[in-house]
């Protein structure tokens, strides 16, 4: 209550000046910093809040020297930690005046920032377990210490006698002058000679990136890392790893920035550290996100880095998929152009332009936007075969997506009285694949089937479960068997719906190689398609260095 009652009265403060706003500042630091850390009443927050808005107002060399007044007292490690997030002037005053006991040091280091755990450095009355914990997180002295060899050299000097002077006659102003820069020049020649003739002194800290192959680490939830392997530590920890933006010194794939974007589970992505040459390099990452068992709230990233597996043989790329991949390259640039123009004349944004020159550019942006939407199938279906990329895993339920994908064919197929029966068995119907890779591999051959239903066709669905496979069957339509592969017969008329511009023997080429690619296959036969794919099976333990080492 006493402290209540002074924060209260405290609070009622109107701050309408400059000098007001300083006293007010002190007042809340002097209260705070001598309460109990678990005081958490609602004028407690109050305090907090107002205390921030204070911060911002007041300049930070004022604040600097009011943290640094001899009586203020600073003991509470929630107050500590409040003030090592604001502005690095205020925060270094905080880190050097602040009186906490050793357990509360350890307690609260970890979750200080990297600028204020650094401030922290410049102290000399942390005890050797306070010390060990900031040099376990990588914080250090700035001063670089003196090689032990020439520490004996230096003590041996400082301690050799003055030599005595041989005549206590004063010489000549020129004398004094030739003889001491003679002696100057004798003394560096000397030292010339015998660097020379002294052989190199051999390295004591050999590189270790060839001999560490992975380490663990642990991240806050902005992607810093706060602990890692004793042997890296100094080097990784303030790194910011898991962030979907890290910086200049770490490059991410762009599937790897949007899982943790996410706060998705990565697995396998390639990382490049472009910092200490011992940690430098390609990596393979592994980390799963980790949450408050309490509150449920993302508290960061756990997992490890690990070198890639060695290139084989096998590994190397195909000759056919990167010149396929270049024509494709070549083909995107023209049609993006004519697209780009397409839309500049369609939106008038250089100018007006008739109606007629507006309706033929749209349809030439459309059919291009098809054109490259074709591209990206071919891409992804050279990527997949070549085994040059791989599904993102994920995990989604195939029922819902086939019965999505149905309802979506039910307003094309209505009006030709046709359609879909499904018919399910089974419970476990989830797999290992993004949601929007599921629902794309229906589409792929539902809609390829649909566009191939006579009308007054019902075509049966079989989706079926047994715990470890998951299996989709359903009939060929007609459309699909009378010619063979149903791009030959359908020539005659517009299909109502299709799934891609390249023909029925494209599509199912493509869903082929997405179904091998989630660990399952598709099998076409005359009269019938079965997809098979395995259902997810959720990992038990952590990422760690020696999980998935050939996985690359």
């Amino acid at each position: 209550m006493q402290f209540d009652d002074r924060l209260a009265t405290v609070l009622r403060t109107r701050a309408d000046s400059d000098a007001i706003l300083r006293t007010q500042f002190r007042q809340l630091l002097d209260l705070l910093g001598a309460m109990r850390e678990d005081m958490m009443s609602g004028l407690v927050q109050q305090a907090y809040g107002r205390l921030g808005l204070l911060m911002e107002a007041i300049p930070q060399d004022a604040q600097s020297q009011i943290l640094r007044e001899p009586g203020l007292r600073l003991r509470n490690p929630r107050l500590i930690g409040f003030l090592a997030q604001g502005n690095p002037k205020p925060a270094a005053a905080a880190m050097a005046t602040a009186r906490l006991e050793d357990a509360q040091w350890i307690e609260l280091i970890p979750h200080l920032p990297i600028t204020a755990r650094g401030f922290m450095r410049h102290r000399r009355d942390l005890s050797p377990a306070v010390k060990d914990l900031l040099a376990k997180l990588g914080v250090v002295d700035l001063v670089l210490p003196v090689p032990q060899e020439m520490q004996g050299e230096l003590s041996t000097k400082d301690a050799e006698p003055p030599i005595a002077s041989q005549s206590v006659v004063p010489p000549s102003p020129s004398a004094t002058e030739k003889d001491g820069i003679g002696a100057l020049l004798r003394r560096i020649e000397a030292f010339r000679e015998g660097r020379r003739s002294q052989p190199n002194a051999p390295l004591k800290a050999p590189p270790v990136s060839r001999q560490l192959s992975g380490f663990e680490f642990t991240a806050d939830a902005e992607g810093y890392v706060h602990w890692a392997d004793d042997t890296v530590a100094p080097l990784l920890v303030g790194l910011r790893l898991t962030s979907a933006t890290p910086g200049l010194l770490i490059k991410l794939s762009d599937r790897a920035a949007a899982r943790l974007k996410a706060r998705q589970p990565v697995h396998a992505e390639p990382v490049t550290l472009d910092i200490a040459t011992e940690i430098a390099g390609e990596w393979r990452i592994d980390a799963v996100p980790l949450f408050d068992p309490l509150t449920g709230s993302f508290t960061g990233y756990g997992g490890c880095l690990r070198r890639p597996a060695p290139v084989g043989a096998d590994s190397l790329p195909d000759d056919e998929s990167d010149a396929m991949r270049q024509v494709l390259h070549e083909l995107r640039t023209p049609v993006n152009a004519i697209q780009g123009f397409a839309e500049i004349i369609q939106q008038q944004l250089f100018g007006s332009a008739p109606h007629q020159y507006r309706a033929h550019a749209a349809a030439i942006a459309v059919d291009a936007a098809k054109l490259l939407a074709g591209f990206d199938e071919v891409d992804r279906l050279v990527s997949l075969e070549g085994a040059a990329m791989v599904l993102e895993p994920g995990e989604a339920d195939l029922h819902l997506a086939v019965a999505d994908t149905v309802k979506r064919l039910e307003g094309v197929l209505r009006s030709r009285n046709a359609g879909f029966s499904l018919i399910v068995n089974g419970a476990d119907f989830t797999v290992a694949l993004e949601r929007t890779d599921a629902l794309a591999l229906c589409w792929r051959l539902l809609a390829t089937a649909a566009g191939a239903i006579s009308p007054g066709d019902e075509v049966a669905l079989n989706l079926s479960s047994d715990g470890e496979t998951i299996q989709l069957e359903l009939d060929a339509p007609g459309g699909l068997t009378k010619t063979g592969n149903g791009d030959t017969g359908e020539a005659g008329r517009q299909r109502a719906v299709n799934a891609g511009m390249f023909g029925t023997d494209f599509t199912f080429r493509l869903a082929q190689a997405e179904a091998h690619a989630a660990g399952g296959k598709l099998i076409c036969k005359k009269n019938r398609l079965i997809l098979t794919l395995p259902t997810l099976t959720h990992p038990r333990s952590e990422p760690s260095p020696e999980m998935g080492r050939d996985s690359g």
